[in-house]
């Protein structure tokens, strides 16, 4: 029988205790007890201070312990938390209403669910009843989940030693300005000749099959990569042209994040499918496929199955109708805006200053810097991202940095949408000094 306690474990037993008896899931555990957090901060068991560049795992996007969201937790937890699957609660059916209200048409129908990579497996299971197919398309650098159908669309990490995918998964070269591989006269990158490129490789691989295109509207894990205007629009024809169904995961840049509702309304292209997660419950674990009502008949008819344990809970759906009060009443998308001018600014005052810095990227309050050993050549490397990183947490940043072969250099920011120009200005002194420091 476990031993309750009264008192906290000192340090070195819980460290026993974790090494002892947790999975290691991915990388190393940050060296530091999380006792709490508030705000743009979190705080560990020692008192030290850090600064939450990443908002926990790029969810949080109003901050630790949002006042409205914990009042909201409070009152929900003590009425109605969790249903049998197949029924429904006045939260469910405000929450689906309440996103197609910001969604343009004919994204109208919302299925809700937990996790990114839940809804992502949800959506590819779709796409591939309506169509009648199974070839899925997704970016090379891409990341859309842990589950088995939207892990075989993950490209960036984790698919080597768990045996075979799902079969038919395509992958599309990355449009990567920084980094062009298909060049124009002037050298700057020629995504059409690219995605044309990709497309004729995919009909060749391809058995007739092609369901749909699964893609991130800017790929986060793939170090912050932004498509170029324009190709979007192109890849929608691709899809057309084959009988595909475009779906966009805006796990981390959907609900303001980027300086819009949805990072898809710059290109003024509506997805068949969109997926929805990590900022939809600003922390708690609540995710969303919305489509429209023709695609959701067509899969009810064929018998449509998506019959999860915390499908449609009320309590998760309560808290993402309070994200949206406050996303609507505090203005967060002009705000994203307005502070991601100023912290994109910040960032190229320190490409001016270190010549480490290859290049500044992103769009609202999500922001990529890229780190190269030499800006002529522009390699780069795992290791001075990993010693940067490691010195922005000593001085009090937690910073985000995708430790991936050949991404190890990409520092990842997605700062609350409730930050303060303040502690953007501390995060941005605090890396500053990192690099400095790091790279003299």
């Amino acid at each position: 029988m476990a031993a309750s306690t009264t008192a906290a474990p000192s340090a070195g037993t819980f460290w026993a205790d974790a090494d002892k008896h947790l999975v290691r899931y991915g990388g190393e555990f940050t060296d530091e007890i999380i006792e709490h957090a508030a705000g743009s901060f979190v705080f560990t068991a020692e008192g030290r201070r850090l600064l939450d560049f990443t908002s926990g795992q790029m969810s949080a996007i109003l901050g630790h312990s949002h006042p409205r969201i914990v009042t909201t937790v409070q009152r929900q937890i003590g009425t109605l938390d969790h249903l049998f699957s197949g029924m429904l609660s006045r939260p469910v059916v405000d929450l689906a209403r309440r996103l197609a209200d910001t969604l343009p048409a004919p994204l109208e129908k919302a299925l809700l669910l937990t996790t990114g990579a839940e809804s992502n497996e949800a959506a590819i299971r779709m796409a591939k009843l309506v169509t009648g197919r199974h070839e899925i398309v997704s970016f090379a650098r891409s990341w859309h989940g842990m589950t088995q159908a939207a892990a075989s669309a993950t490209y960036s990490a984790g698919r080597k030693g768990y045996g075979p995918g799902a079969p038919g998964n395509f992958a599309l070269p990355v449009p990567n300005a920084y980094r062009p591989d298909f060049t124009t006269a002037d050298g700057s990158l020629d995504w059409r000749r690219q995605l044309d490129f990709a497309f004729d490789l995919i009909d060749a691989q391809s058995t007739g099959s092609l369901a749909a295109c699964l893609v991130e509207p800017i790929l986060s894990s793939g170090g912050i990569i932004e498509p170029p205007a324009g190709y979007f629009a192109a890849l929608r024809v691709k899809c057309r042209e084959r009988g595909m169904l475009l779906v966009l995961d805006e796990a981390q840049t959907g609900l303001c994040r980027t300086g819009t509702w949805y990072a898809f309304e710059r290109d003024g292209v509506v997805p068949d499918i969109l997926t929805l997660s990590k900022t939809l419950g600003a922390g708690l674990p609540l995710a969303a496929v919305v489509t429209s009502a023709e695609i959701e008949q067509e899969a009810h008819e064929r018998g449509y199955l998506f019959f999860t344990t915390h499908v449609a809970d009320p309590l998760v759906a309560a808290v993402g109708n309070t994200v949206l009060d406050v996303l609507i009443d505090d203005r967060l998308d002009e705000r994203a805006r307005t502070l991601g001018t100023f912290l994109h600014d910040g960032l190229s005052a320190l490409a001016d200053r270190h010549a480490v810095v290859g290049d500044v990227r992103g769009r609202g309050l999500l922001a990529g810097l890229e780190l190269v050993a030499d800006r002529e050549t522009k390699r780069s490397s795992n290791e001075l991202g990993a010693r940067v990183t490691r010195r922005c947490l000593e001085l009090g940043l937690h910073m985000n940095i995708v430790q991936l072969p050949g991404m190890g250099s990409v520092l990842r920011m997605a700062p609350p949408l409730t930050a303060t120009e303040e502690e953007l200005s501390l995060g941005l002194t605090i890396l500053d000094q990192a690099i400095g420091d790091t790279c003299r």
